[in-house]
C-alpha cells in the first residue's frame, strides 16, 4: 500500500464527491454485515469501532519504526517485494487493527456476546479500508472513479474481511469452551486461535498484496505473468472473504437468538442500521452538495450550477434529518414495546 498524503488533503475532500465514493462503500458493507447476521453488537459501539479503525492509521508511523530498515538490502526484487509486502505493509497495519479490535472489546470479555468481537472487527476493518480508501482517492484524482469501483469490488470487503478473521479468533480464543471444541482439544483450539488472530490476517494481507507490488514494480514481467500475479492476488481477496464467512458461521451457530424477544430486538437494530445508514448517507451527500456549491460560487464567475446544487444538498440534508429522527422514534417505541413483552 501506498504512503498516506497529507492529513489536510484528506480532511479537505471528505464533503466532496470522492469523499462519499470513498467512505460509502465501507458503510454499505459494515450495513450488510449487521444485516445479515443472528445477532448485533451495540450499534454505537460499532460505530465507535468504525472510527477508530479509522483513526488506527495514526499508529502505522509508530508501528513500522521496527520494520523500517528490513529488506532495503536486498538486491532481488521478488524477494524485496516480499519483504515489503510484509514487514512494510501487512504486519504494521495488522498490528494496529488488531490493537484496536482487542481493546474495544476488552470492556465485554467476560459478560459480552462473542459475535459482538466479530462485528466490532468488522466495524475496525471497514473504518480502516474507509481512510486508506480515501486516501488513494485524494492521491490518483485524474483516475479515481475507476479507482473508487475496483476498490470497493475487491479491497474494501478484503480489509473487512480480515477485521472478521481477527475479530472471529478473538472470540475463540477467549470463549471458555472453544466454541463447541470437546475437552481434548479445547486447550489447543484456544491457543492457536491466539495466534492465528494476529498471523492469519498478516499471511492473508502480504499474499494479497504482494503480487499487487510485483505488478507495481512493471519490469521484466512479460504479460502472462501479470495475469498470473493478477489472477493470485483476487483469488486471495476472495478467498479471505470466504474465511470470514466461514468463521462468522462458526461464532454465530453457538450464539443464535434462542427467544421471541430476542429476534424481535435483532429485527429492530437491523431496520435502525438501515435507516441510520440511509439518513447519514443523505446527509453526507447534501453536506458535500452545499460546500462544493459555495466553494464553486466563490471561485467560478458561472454561478448557474451553484445554484441548482444548493438546493438539492439541502433537500438531501434535510431527507438525512428525517431519516435520523424516525430511527430514534422507532428505537424508543421498539424499546419500550419490547420492554412491554418481556
Amino acid at each position: 500500500m501506498a504512503y498516506l498524503p497529507p492529513q489536510m488533503n484528506l480532511l479537505e475532500a471528505l464533503p466532496t464527491v470522492i469523499g462519499t465514493a470513498a467512505i460509502a462503500p465501507a458503510l454499505l458493507i459494515l450495513w450488510l454485515v449487521v444485516a445479515a447476521a443472528d445477532n448485533s453488537g451495540p450499534p454505537l459501539k460499532i460505530w465507535t469501532a468504525f472510527l477508530l479503525g479509522a483513526a488506527s492509521v495514526v499508529l502505522l508511523g509508530v508501528v513500522r519504526m521496527p520494520f523500517h530498515n528490513i529488506g532495503l538490502s536486498i538486491d532481488n526484487p521478488w524477494t524485496a517485494q516480499l519483504s515489503r509486502a510484509l514487514f512494510s505493509v501487512a504486519l504494521p497495519e495488522e498490528i494496529a487493527k488488531v490493537a484496536v479490535i482487542a481493546a474495544i472489546s476488552s470492556r465485554r470479555r467476560q459478560f459480552g456476546n462473542a459475535m459482538d468481537t466479530v462485528f466490532y472487527g468488522a466495524a475496525v476493518g471497514l473504518g480502516f479500508a474507509a481512510y486508506e480508501n480515501l486516501a488513494y482517492l485524494v492521491q490518483h484524482a485524474e483516475m479515481w472513479r475507476s479507482l473508487a469501483v475496483l476498490r470497493s469490488v475487491l479491497t474494501v470487503p478484503f480489509h473487512g474481511a480480515l477485521g472478521i478473521i481477527a475479530g472471529a479468533y478473538l472470540a475463540i480464543a477467549r470463549t471458555g469452551t472453544a466454541l463447541g471444541a470437546n475437552r481434548h482439544n479445547r486447550d489447543w483450539a484456544r491457543i492457536s486461535s491466539w495466534a492465528l488472530m494476529l498471523a492469519a490476517p498478516v499471511a492473508l494481507h502480504a499474499a494479497f498484496d504482494y503480487p499487487l507490488l510485483m505488478l507495481q514494480r512493471g519490469t521484466g514481467l512479460d504479460p502472462t505473468m501479470r495475469l498470473w500475479l493478477g489472477g493470485v492476488s483476487v483469488l486471495i481477496g476472495f478467498s479471505s472473504i470466504g474465511l470470514a464467512i466461514r468463521l462468522v458461521r462458526k461464532v454465530a451457530h453457538h450464539h443464535t437468538p434462542r427467544t421471541d424477544v430476542a429476534r424481535a430486538r435483532l429485527s429492530q437494530l437491523r431496520r435502525m442500521w438501515a435507516l441510520l445508514l440511509l439518513g447519514g448517507a443523505a446527509g453526507f451527500i447534501g453536506l458535500g452538495f452545499v460546500l462544493t456549491s459555495v466553494r464553486h460560487w466563490l471561485l467560478n464567475p458561472d454561478r448557474n450550477l451553484a445554484g441548482v446544487l444548493v438546493p438539492l444538498g439541502l433537500t438531501a440534508m434535510v431527507l438525512g434529518a428525517a431519516l435520523l429522527i424516525v430511527t430514534m422514534t422507532i428505537y424508543i417505541f421498539g424499546r419500550n414495546r419490547m420492554r412491554t413483552t418481556a
